[in-house]
């Protein structure tokens, strides 16, 4: 009894860390892919829409996607 409740919280324990260990590397991969928003990218969005954007409305918006992270 006492060593089936063992078995139990270490397969937890080890199913824990190699789920967490797991889930960082898919993490890590998936910024590597697709990295955050750059100050060139938000430029190039908003000269797509028809709009030139001045330095101060870039700083903004990275601002506000900083915000949200």
């Amino acid at each position: 009894m006492l060593m089936d409740i063992l078995y139990i919280v270490i397969g937890l324990v080890v199913g824990l860390i190699s789920g967490f260990l797991i889930a960082k590397k898919m993490f890590q991969k998936q910024l590597k892919e697709n990295p955050p928003v750059s100050e060139e990218m938000i430029k190039t969005l908003m000269r797509g829409m028809g709009r030139n954007p001045s330095q101060k409305q870039v700083n903004q918006l990275m601002k506000q996607m900083q915000k949200y992270q």
